[in-house]
């Protein structure tokens, strides 16, 4: 790269306040925030999980699903999940997908691939998801949800 393009691109990241610390900063947030969120699915036979599970959700969140469709709203959402996932599977993310990107103004957006388990040892689904987060005084709420491409793995 030449001089005056790197500067060039130097200067578009700081006139948009963006580093490379903050970015890496960004994927440790959203992993960390992704493991608690799914830590509280994958314990939600537990009332009380249950309860945190929703706690990541805003009030008016959007949840896509290429099998069954849009739910609008936690309460519609998390009974959904009460019914369908509780005591039925797990959610493992596959780590080496999963990317954050900042969302200026808002929040920030998590995309990756992740496995649905049955049992202990053996994963038999597997699917994308992107997430859009809301960052408001302090706290990530996650505003729409979507989880696509489900397709079965090879035992």
């Amino acid at each position: 790269m030449n001089r005056i393009a790197g500067w060039c691109c130097l200067m578009a990241l700081t006139m948009c306040g963006a580093t490379a610390a903050p970015a890496q900063d960004l994927d440790k947030e959203m992993l960390a925030l992704d493991t608690a969120v799914f830590d509280a699915f994958n314990h939600c036979a537990d009332p009380a999980q249950l309860r945190k599970h929703a706690t990541f959700f805003a009030k008016d969140v959007e949840f896509y699903h290429d099998k069954s469709g849009l739910t609008v709203g936690v309460d519609g959402m998390i009974a959904s999940t009460k019914a369908n996932v509780c005591g039925k599977f797990r959610r493992e993310l596959d780590t080496a997908t999963f990317r954050a990107f900042p969302l200026p103004g808002y929040g920030a957006m998590t995309t990756g691939t992740h496995r649905f388990c049955h049992t202990p040892t053996t994963c038999e689904g597997a699917g994308e998801f992107t997430m859009i987060w809301r960052h408001t005084n302090g706290q990530w709420q996650i505003t729409r949800s979507l989880s696509y491409a489900h397709r079965a793995l090879s035992p």
